[in-house]
């Protein structure tokens, strides 16, 4: 027993080095793609689909994770009640802060006003034009859409509610059927080792990926696009800046006595990922396995992550507002107050299940001045050139966001074990980064669960 617990440690070292050398590689592979993009455009442009394809490795791993993690965590809740509390709290929260970082952009587009004296040209017409989606859904298709057309479908679709939708189903289907269900449970349990080992492998190819995308987004926007908007850019960085780091960073000190810094320093690769990716995407599924590794109960973690995903896009909501400000103010027709906020409240609903990917905020802003206030729609290709920059920061912000709802909804639920949390915070619990799982942790709804037995067979197999 003891010379287990001695080697364990000493297995789990190398670990850690060599994926420290891993996103170290990736730092470099960004730096490259900077240079490569500002000395050769053109050759960078060709580079995309080596990002693009690392940013779909990445996706094709979040159906299965997504499932797996809602599954084995309402599956061994004994009531069903507390996932509906969670769901409830979860986005009863993510629209109040959709909200408020709605009017944090209201306030300072209104202040700065960085669209003003900008041409409109032909040219900056049709792009913005070309940005309209025409398969554009309204708020019914959206929530039709949420149903898959087969339990199957669900996992080969790109929308994490559908798959939210049958791991809800699923799981609610084996907390009813006790213990009959239980062997379900534990294969369930073996699939989600098995997918969580293939993206560990698959994050190898991060250096490769993230060359590749930061290339493209570099020399397909050049310097002059980066000159002549950064005002905008500017202050849309300043302001997502402040709401993560007074809002959120207040939230969570006074709720659940954290500092952000902590919090983040924590999840560090996963912003060096997103940042390099420009996809918050690319982080869920890791976003998911530190949250339960953190202390935060399976449940929690698996509702309020995938849900969040969609919902609690706080980066978005301020980059639609501080868009929509800046393109009224180059078209020459600056809105009042009164035009403003029914056009941002309207944002605020086509937002709503925007994917966490490139452009989709761009495409979502396009399709809903289209609907709201047509007028605008030709000064969005003003925007298009530097949009790729501005989604760093945009997916930045909305991971940030999901990361302090999970443990902000874990404490108000009492789903959070918090001695867990300052250990794991203070690097006395390290992240298994190889399986990116806990073998010999259950979370902190070890007390609710109904398979005692699952303990014991660990225990015997440790022994």
């Amino acid at each position: 027993m003891t010379s287990a617990a001695d080697t364990a440690p000493a297995a789990r070292k190398p670990k850690r080095d060599r994926t420290h050398y891993l996103y170290i590689a990736v730092i470099i592979a960004v730096a490259a793609g900077i240079a490569v993009g500002l000395a050769a455009p053109e050759f960078a442009q060709e580079l995309k689909p080596i990002g693009t394809g690392f940013v779909a490795l990445i996706k094709m791993m979040i159906s299965p994770i997504i499932f797996c993690t809602i599954v084995l965590g309402i599956g061994s809740v004994r009531k069903a009640a507390k996932v509906g509390a969670v769901g409830g709290i979860a986005l009863g929260y993510f629209m109040v802060m959709s909200l408020v970082a709605l009017g944090i952009g209201l306030v300072v587009g209104n202040i700065l006003e960085p669209g003003t004296g900008l041409a409109v040209t032909d040219a900056v017409k049709d792009a913005g034009h070309a940005q309209i989606d025409a398969e554009a859904k309204n708020t019914t298709e959206f929530l039709l859409g949420i149903i898959p057309t087969t339990i199957v479908s669900a996992f080969t679709n790109e929308s994490v509610l559908q798959t939210l939708l049958i791991a809800l189903l699923a799981g609610f289907a084996l907390q009813g059927m006790g213990s009959a269900g239980q062997p379900i449970l534990r294969g369930i349990e073996h699939i989600q080792r098995l997918v969580f080992r293939i993206l560990a492998m698959v994050m190898w190819a991060a250096p490769i990926g993230a060359f590749g995308a930061i290339a493209a987004v570099t020399g397909s926007a050049g310097l002059e696009a980066l000159k002549s908007l950064a005002v905008l850019m500017l202050g849309f960085y300043v302001t997502c800046f402040l709401f993560v780091f007074i809002v959120l960073g207040a939230l969570l000190r006074a709720i659940s006595g954290l500092n952000i810094f902590s919090l983040f320093k924590y999840l560090g690769r996963e912003f060096l990922l997103i940042l390099s990716t420009s996809s918050s995407e690319s982080a869920l599924p890791r976003l998911i396995a530190k949250m339960e590794h953190l202390g935060v109960s399976k449940p929690v973690v698996g509702i309020t992550v995938p849900t969040g995903y969609s919902f609690n896009l706080d980066g978005t909501m301020i980059y639609m507002t501080m868009a929509s400000l800046f393109i009224a103010d180059a078209m020459g027709t600056p809105m009042s107050l009164g035009e403003q906020i029914p056009l941002l409240l309207f944002l605020l609903v086509a937002s709503k299940g925007a994917a966490g990917v490139t452009g989709a905020g761009l495409a979502t802003l396009a399709g809903g001045l289209q609907s709201h206030k047509p007028a605008l729609v030709d000064g969005i290709g003003l925007i298009v050139g530097i949009d790729r920059f501005m989604s760093e920061a945009r997916a930045l912000t909305n991971f940030a966001g999901n990361a302090v709802a999970t443990v902000l909804i874990g404490t108000w639920t009492k789903e959070i074990d918090k001695d867990r949390v300052n250990q794991v915070l203070a690097g006395q619990l390290p992240f298994d980064e190889k399986t990116l799982l806990d073998d010999d942790h259950d979370g902190p709804s070890e007390d609710h669960l109904e398979v005692p037995e699952q303990g014991g067979e660990k225990e015997l197999a440790k022994a």
